[in-house]
């Protein structure tokens, strides 16, 4: 994925729409002591252009969330997913009896969008539920949550990236295997290299930022495949932003999420 393939996929904004045309998106994060991945991964949501955006999470973070989050709607319970466009989980909830619910419930009544990442993968691996992973769900994993996921350990980047390509296939899944070279996987074997991010970008909650740009763009209507490649390349473009304004040493999660205005901008202009 380069600027041009990403320029191919961008589609621009209906000038007479509304917030009801640029999709309804829920997010399942945050838990005590975690509600800043929760507040990353929506800010990055609704950076993405989607219309609206809920955030389910526990009854003690409402008020992190109403103070940081004014743009968001907060609810803590869980009902009707049907309701939205686009369903992401996992950033912060953690594993307690609460946040396996939450993950139990998503599997028993998610649709085909669905974004999966940190936790929601390591539930799902250590309550046996790789059968549940929703048909046309996107998965997030870094490395080693990979290495849960498939159960075994590659010796090479390279080797890993087959390894996804298998489990994609076998789980009828979309893989964005995060790392320097995100590889994105589909479930026909399609491999896609990214060429953008740089090391400044492996710091804390610069993955809920990618689950928040993926469901956002799936929300308001790319195809599940093009919104992981293309929400994959506007967070790295966003990151290398990010360092050139600050400096790799410096970046953190919440610079990437206010470098995606400008990183969107080289996309629609196409430089």
């Amino acid at each position: 994925m380069n600027l041009q393939d990403a320029v191919k996929l961008y589609k621009p904004r209906n000038p007479e729409g509304h917030k009801g045309s640029f999709g309804k998106a829920l997010l399942i994060a945050g838990s005590t002591g975690m509600m800043g991945a929760a507040v990353l991964c929506t800010k990055a949501c609704l950076r993405s252009g989607v219309g609206l955006c809920h955030l389910s999470g526990p009854m003690e973070g409402m008020l992190v969330a109403q103070i940081s989050l004014p743009e968001a709607i907060y609810r803590v319970g869980l009902d009707k997913l049907s309701a939205f466009d686009a369903v992401g989980c996992g950033c912060g909830i953690g594993k307690s009896p609460d946040a396996i619910g939450r993950v139990d419930f998503l599997l028993n009544n998610s649709l085909r969008s669905v974004v999966l990442d940190a936790d929601a993968l390591n539930i799902i691996v250590e309550r046996w539920w790789l059968s549940r992973i929703p048909f046309g769900a996107i998965l997030t994993p870094h490395s080693v949550e990979f290495e849960r996921l498939y159960g075994s350990k590659a010796s090479s980047r390279e080797e890993q990236i087959k390894q996804a390509v298998e489990f994609a296939d076998k789980r009828h899944c979309i893989v964005v295997l995060k790392g320097a070279g995100t590889a994105v996987i589909n479930e026909k074997g399609d491999v896609d290299i990214n060429t953008t991010g740089n090391s400044g970008m492996a710091t804390a909650g610069s993955g809920d930022v990618l689950t928040g740009i993926i469901t956002g763009l799936i929300a308001q209507g790319y195809e599940r495949y093009d919104a992981a490649r293309l929400g994959v390349f506007l967070h790295g473009l966003a990151g290398d932003i990010a360092a050139e304004e600050k400096c790799q040493e410096s970046i953190l999660a919440s610079d990437i999420i206010e470098a995606i205005p400008k990183a969107f901008k080289k996309i629609i202009y196409g430089k």
